[in-house]
């Protein structure tokens, strides 16, 4: 389980790829401070195994349905990504309830500084918006943010200086693609509400009869 509270700018060191699966190192010496091999570390908002580790740089496995569901398939060596490890039991919890598991890739389609803030327009398709509400909140490539405001085939977000600066949102320019994972809770609940458990007693009049 993540935040969405990012620790670190990483660097793609290697990238080990044959079009199915990745094998990718990333520099960050504060991040591998206190890792162990089997850590999750949540990279771009996707959550990796650590298979190997020195005192500068980890490395994570990527199988065929990260690669093909994330923008993880487009890093490059020298790619800058965000990182974060998962949440301790004694730790602060500064986001919301982050999994690690991507739900799919929006686009940056305009990015306008507004006083002291920085508006970005993403594109998501309506699947994926269907789970956004404003006020809510999102994770993008991995950071935890505040729905400011959602249409039928967009939502659009705003970054404070220091997220702008700490995160890799502050580089991505128009047109770069973004992890998204929706609000789990929300999820959930509209998973429920959808009849997703079919054999669940609790209906309406039961609650009614109930109380409720």
């Amino acid at each position: 389980m993540f935040t969405g509270i990012i620790e670190d700018i990483g660097t793609v060191k290697t990238l080990q790829s044959d079009r199915q699966s990745m094998e990718i190192t990333v520099i960050s010496p504060k991040i591998v401070a206190d890792v162990k091999l089997g850590d999750s570390i949540a990279v771009n908002g996707v959550c990796l195994t650590v298979t190997h580790y020195n005192d500068q740089e980890l490395t994570m496995d990527v199988m065929p349905e990260t690669v093909k569901a994330t923008n993880l398939q487009q890093l490059t060596v020298g790619h800058a990504v965000n990182l974060e490890r998962a949440m301790p039991a004694n730790g602060r919890f500064g986001g919301h309830f982050v999994s690690g598991h991507v739900d799919g890739v929006g686009k940056i389609i305009r990015k306008r500084p507004m006083a002291n803030a920085v508006y970005i327009d993403i594109e998501l398709s309506e699947d994926l918006t269907s789970y956004c509400i404003p006020k809510g909140s999102i994770t993008i490539d991995g950071t935890s943010l505040t729905l400011f405001h959602v249409e039928k085939n967009s939502v659009t977000v705003s970054l404070i200086p220091h997220t702008y600066k700490e995160t890799v949102l502050g580089v991505k320019n128009v047109g770069a693609l973004v992890n998204i994972e929706t609000d789990l809770v929300g999820k959930y609940i509209i998973h429920q509400l959808k009849g997703g458990q079919q054999s669940s007693t609790i209906t309406k009049d039961y609650l009614a009869k109930h109380g409720f």
